[in-house]
């Protein structure tokens, strides 16, 4: 039996363990309130000390997570955070709407071949930045990245269909209005193709859409 089975074999922890918060460190705090409120992301509290203790949270939309800054918060330098992820359902308009609020991203990219290697900055699969989406549109695959003021590094990461194990099959959810919407576009483009394949119109395409829907939010084979 390989590690990974080992662990997946695994009985459950009977106590949930939710990652809520993720601390960002800044320079400026009132720069980066502007910053992360003018992303769209929501402003949940400010706290602060007479002792110059200062903490304010934002979270992105859709996310079970918050990102915190502030002074006395961390002792990482500003700039330190690197790699922070924001899984998108469609990278293109996920792009477009930073552009549209006036962030610096990156042009799309993915990787291919030898991805362990090359000058490029690092992400998940390696340090070789090719230019354009993944060109199967393999979920996982398809990158941008782009800094908050302090070279704090993100990166947005399309998913579209989660890996096996990654979330409870019996459970389907959607993050957000968008989120549920770019799943019917993906049905809706994939249900066009079986009907090309079958050669009729599918009277009951709606719960073809539903079995779509829900087999690529859980990770289960996709229905064709």
């Amino acid at each position: 039996m390989t590690t990974t089975q080992q662990q997946r074999t695994r009985p459950s922890v009977s106590n949930d363990m939710k990652l809520e918060v993720i601390v960002i460190p800044v320079a400026d705090v009132e720069r980066s309130k502007t910053f992360y409120g003018d992303l769209g992301w929501r402003f949940d509290a400010e706290i602060t000390a007479p002792d110059g203790f200062q903490v304010v949270q934002f979270t992105p939309p859709g996310s079970g997570a918050s990102v915190i800054f502030g002074r006395n918060v961390t002792p990482a330098a500003p700039g330190a955070a690197q790699g922070l992820y924001l899984v998108v359902s469609d990278i293109e308009a996920a792009r477009q709407e930073l552009i549209d609020r006036g962030v610096a991203v990156s042009e799309i990219f993915h990787h291919e071949g030898d991805v362990h290697t090359g000058n490029d900055e690092p992400f998940l699969f390696g340090r070789r930045r090719v230019s354009g989406p993944d060109p199967k549109r393999r979920t996982y695959s398809s990158y941008a990245s782009f800094n908050d003021p302090d070279d704090n590094g993100w990166l947005l990461q399309e998913v579209t269909t989660r890996l096996p194990g990654r979330i409870d099959a019996t459970v389907t959810t959607f993050a957000s209005v968008s989120d549920l919407a770019a799943s019917f576009r993906r049905a809706e483009a994939a249900h066009g193709e079986h009907e090309k394949r079958t050669g009729e119109r599918d009277a009951d395409w709606p719960d073809w859409y539903a079995r779509y829907m829900v087999a690529e939010q859980s990770g289960l084979e996709l229905p064709r």
